[in-house]
């Protein structure tokens, strides 16, 4: 090749190299986009966490996560405790998530109170909010007890065969609950209430006692108890559920089970303002 011709190969790949630098730096800037959505998910689930607990969850290292957290701590996406070193969400994203603020204040300030009593009952303890016509897990915490349980984290479960789902039940307007009622109820077992009029009369047990069960409705082998969670106002904003196998949440244990679980949403219920 001569050299006019190896000028004029080399002009033509420095033409192409804008457009490849391009490609590049739009990947690139995708994985940030993922990687920062990704940081507000771990937050969002876990209340804090720290640069290296960020880092190992995101498989990066911990400069690329810090660089992270510096730009969403910028627009107030996150805010950093001082004393702890641990990150938290911010207050822009409320201002961003619009409705879904509950929910993210829900999580948050239910982190210790199921933490608490996860460790005391050595059983799995969530969060959920209603969404539409299911429940939806939005905060999970394990006890001793439940190291190999299922992760239910971000599940859509029927209303009418969870433990949560029959407190929403229980909680809404009659004109929503009949809706549902009114609709097809899925069979998941055997023990799944697919008859209206059985969860009906079961569904006005549940505010009296303040907790709702169930026993190997939505999975054989699976009991849980739930109870309701409120906002300032009073409103049903979540549920908080204990979950485990029928060989430990034994049906003459359930009552017990229920009242603790019913103390817990009654203390994030406070912390939510409700009872000021």
């Amino acid at each position: 090749m001569t050299g006019a011709r190896k000028q004029s190969g080399r002009r033509e790949e420095h033409a192409a190299d804008p457009v490849r630098r391009s490609g590049r730096s739009a990947a690139s800037a995708v994985q940030s986009v993922d990687r920062a959505v990704s940081v507000l998910e771990i937050l969002a689930r876990n209340g804090e966490a720290g640069v290296t607990e960020i880092a190992d969850a995101l498989e990066v290292h911990k400069s690329t996560a810090f660089r992270l957290l510096g730009v969403l701590e910028n627009r107030g996406l996150v805010a950093q405790a001082k004393d702890r070193g641990k990150y938290y969400l911010g207050a822009g994203v409320l201002r961003l998530a619009g409705a879904a603020a509950v929910r993210l204040d829900i999580s948050q300030e239910g982190v210790p109170v199921c933490r608490k009593l996860a460790d005391e009952l050595g059983e799995t303890v969530n969060i959920a909010v209603l969404d539409d016509d299911a429940a939806v897990n939005i905060m999970q915490a394990r006890g001793t007890a439940s190291v190999t349980a299922q992760n239910w984290l971000g599940r859509r479960t029927p209303l009418h065969a969870t433990s949560s789902g029959k407190v929403f039940l229980a909680h809404m307007p009659p004109s929503s609950r009949e809706a549902v009622l009114g609709g097809p109820l899925h069979r998941f077992t055997e023990r799944t209430i697919t008859g209206a009029s059985v969860l009906r009369g079961e569904l006005e047990t549940v505010i009296p006692q303040g907790y709702a069960a169930t026993l190997e409705e939505l999975e054989l082998g699976l009991a849980a108890v739930a109870a309701p969670v409120r906002s300032h106002d009073g409103e049903v904003i979540g549920a908080i559920s204990v979950s485990g196998p029928v060989y430990r949440l034994t049906p003459d244990r359930l009552p017990e089970l229920g009242r603790r679980t019913a103390a817990a949403a009654a203390e994030l219920s406070r912390r939510m303002g409700y009872g000021f």
